[in-house]
């Protein structure tokens, strides 16, 4: 299965408390949550995966 990925905002501006975000099997091996914006707010400094 693809991997998934729970991701937070943590600008306090943003209503946002998270999102997932579902990757394709050819997801390449550098790609992390900086390369990545909010969907909401257009962030990316305040992006953080959340661990479960």
């Amino acid at each position: 299965m693809p991997p998934t990925e729970e991701i937070k905002c943590t600008d306090e501006s943003c209503y946002v408390d998270m999102f997932e975000n579902h990757y394709t099997y050819d997801v390449p091996d550098d790609h992390d949550v900086s390369d990545l914006a909010c969907p909401v707010c257009g962030g990316v400094d305040c992006l953080e995966v959340i661990e479960v």
